[in-house]
């Protein structure tokens, strides 16, 4: 049986691809999400967006396929076990590059240019921003940031800054946490064998990343609490003014993005904990997937935030 196709598709990490949903923002928590030429815009970015990001894995695979070979997890990788040739990824690579890259030019000049910043960013974390302490945590984050604004770009629509500051917070902290389970898995490993393995987790102590993660996930909630009171979203609605009557308070009539506060806290206490308990924090996409109580938290509140801003008034 040939299993070139599969290992082709485990070298281009399609799970890593729930990350490129972050395009959707704008067009979401602006109420546009039934607009037609904006929603395929969006599509096709998603569309780039994997293809770029799967590029980039398997760039990174290519340059760290010795350290690979070491690493508990990531020696079963397909070039780190020697299952394909290092050619054969750079054909890949080089494919997934030219395709995503024209693709981009389909969506508007802006986001193509934003897609060669993404995939310059990206090449040369792999080349060397991961090798320097704390760029190497603002690069991953930068990485989630870029995709919410390309969908700006890509949708033409912008959304609040506080929903801007909740992505940035957020994903300093996904990246904190993916450094702090990586460092986790390795502690068994001499001082030499870390810095092989990531030159960075030799220069990060337990204590930075808890210090880390505990700042960035309060700026996430209280970000995303302002961006929850202050929002006002537009689109289309139906009005429930039979269920909600004039002389109830304006608060409770206007404010229900709050109710999303609800999910996004326990999604990111169970994140804590699978970071902390499990030690399951170095893949975020992987988490999301096989954590069934966080999965349901995420799709708890992805049903709020279309409900309340498609089919309640305010």
């Amino acid at each position: 049986m040939n299993r070139i196709p599969y290992l082709t598709l485990k070298l281009m990490r399609p799970k890593q691809w729930i990350k490129n949903f972050a395009v959707f923002a704008a067009i979401v928590f602006t109420g546009q999400l039934f607009s037609p030429l904006p929603f395929l815009r969006v599509i096709l970015a998603f569309v780039v967006f994997c293809g770029l990001s799967s590029a980039v894995y398997v760039i990174n695979d290519i340059f760290d396929i010795q350290k690979d070979r070491m690493h508990p997890f990531k020696r079963f990788r397909p070039l780190a076990s020697g299952d394909l040739s290092i050619f054969y990824a750079l054909f890949i690579f080089i494919a997934l590059c030219v395709g995503s890259l024209i693709l981009s030019l389909f969506v508007n000049g802006t986001f193509f240019l934003l897609v060669l910043v993404y995939l310059g960013l990206q090449l040369s974390y792999s080349m060397v921003i991961k090798n320097i302490t704390v760029l190497d945590i603002l690069a991953l984050a930068a990485g989630y940031i870029l995709r919410v604004y390309a969908g700006e770009i890509a949708s033409g629509f912008h959304i609040s800054v506080w929903l801007v500051l909740t992505t940035v917070a957020l994903s300093l902290f996904l990246a904190v946490g993916k450094r702090r389970t990586e460092l986790t898995l390795i502690s068994g490993f001499s001082d030499k064998q870390i810095a092989a393995t990531r030159k960075t987790l030799s220069h990060y102590s337990e204590r930075l990343l808890d210090v880390y993660a505990s700042m960035f996930v309060t700026s996430t909630l209280i970000f995303y609490s302002f961006f929850t009171f202050l929002e006002d979203p537009h689109g289309f609605k139906i009005s429930i003014g039979v269920l909600l009557p004039d002389y109830l308070p304006y608060y409770f009539q206007r404010k229900w993005l709050m109710i999303t506060i609800l999910p996004v806290v326990y999604g990111l206490m169970r994140y804590l904990q699978d970071i902390y308990e499990k030690h399951e924090g170095e893949s975020p996409e992987k988490v999301f997937l096989s954590d069934i109580p966080l999965l349901t938290s995420v799709i708890t509140w992805i049903i709020l935030v279309i409900v309340i801003i498609y089919f309640i008034k305010g």
